[in-house]
């Protein structure tokens, strides 16, 4: 069957996965309200298309804290791509690189940050979380920052993690040749040796600080060179003070539906976290992205581009780094289409008027 759409890709990987894995990517937190707003809020908002617009070629072309990306759609931080295929984020850099854009990298990656970042032929953003060992936690940025990331994303929505109910009724473990590979020189590796619930979840609220505050922003910050990203802010206050404490960028984010249930969507937040920001820094925005027509929408509500997390899966799981970037060239020739029957030539032409 021709892949023509990002259904055809879940459905293409929902084929090919283990059920426990499949559910691990696809499912979110308790009722699953937020997962399900986060692509029923786009469908509400519609675009008021221009014509006679004398269109010719479109340009897709922007860029994240100044490095250039082909369209504006990036790989969102997504963890354990080793379930998806044996190549893990190896494959998922080289597929983002085909494709022309950015990718950021996971705390949860199952391949070392530093051979991502070789493997790969454009920017990488370290997706970070906070450890209770602080040890451990510097020598990630410091880490980092030497293999050359583009900078770092902080992730404050999951001070401890949402309640995934299939992960806890399948006991979600790792595979005996799976670790989380940045956290296992220290000893960080693998999951707790228990037997209830998911071993994910275990692993997150054992290891990581839930007590994490605005200061933990601050110190990081100043200790990496790195431009540093908050992810995971829905309120215009919060996403003021982050810039008060030195971010240079926002992702607004509801951890894709996995944390609090009953969060907004992301798409409804974003107006008030860009109103708030003033232009102050960039925003991106992650959370349910399936169409060309979302990621126009976004652009036109504010955000500078989009992260896109299980598509990448869905396309690592159906054909390794081709089928990543298969999937990304998808959705921008979706963008393109969307931007030309909009009467849009490029990505600043896509503004608040079309909605």
């Amino acid at each position: 069957m021709d892949l023509v759409n990002l259904s055809d890709f879940e459905a293409a990987a929902r084929d090919r996965l283990p059920s426990e894995t499949f559910e691990y990517y696809f499912h979110g937190a308790n009722d699953e309200v937020t997962l399900k707003d986060n692509r029923s809020a786009f469908n509400k908002i519609k675009l008021r298309f221009k014509v006679l617009a004398g269109l010719s070629d479109r340009d897709l072309s922007t860029s994240i804290l100044g490095h250039d990306i082909s369209m504006p759609v990036a790989a969102a931080p997504t963890a354990f791509h080793k379930l998806a295929h044996p190549e893990g984020e190896l494959a998922t850099v080289r597929g983002v690189g085909t494709a022309g854009t950015a990718m950021f990298l996971s705390t949860l990656s199952t391949v070392a940050m530093e051979e991502v970042v070789e493997a790969a032929t454009g920017p990488v953003f370290f997706q970070l979380y906070i450890y209770k060992d602080r040890g451990l936690t510097e020598e990630l940025v410091a880490r980092a920052a030497a293999a050359g990331c583009a900078g770092i994303a902080l992730t404050v929505d999951a001070p401890i993690f949402g309640k995934r109910e299939p992960d806890i009724r399948n006991r979600f473990r790792l595979p005996s040749n799976v670790r989380v590979e940045n956290a296992a020189p220290a000893g960080y590796g693998d999951f707790p040796e228990r037997l209830d619930g998911s071993g994910l979840t275990e692993y997150i609220n054992d290891m990581m600080d839930p007590a994490i505050s605005w200061s933990d922003l601050e110190w990081l910050v100043g200790a990496s060179s790195l431009p540093v990203i908050v992810k995971g802010v829905v309120r215009g206050d919060d996403a003021v003070r982050c810039v008060d404490h030195g971010a240079a960028a926002i992702v607004v984010s509801n951890h894709g539906g996995r944390q609090l249930d009953t969060s907004p969507a992301t798409i409804d937040a974003l107006p008030e976290v860009v109103e708030a920001l003033d232009g102050r820094i960039e925003v991106l925005l992650d959370g349910g992205i399936r169409r060309g027509t979302d990621i126009v929408k976004a652009l036109a509500r504010g955000a500078g581009a989009v992260l896109v997390g299980r598509p990448i899966l869905w396309g690592l799981a159906v054909n390794g780094a081709d089928g990543v970037a298969s999937a990304l060239n998808l959705l921008r020739d979706e963008v393109d289409t969307a931007m030309a029957l909009c009467g849009c030539s490029s990505i600043a032409e896509v503004t608040g008027d079309l909605l």
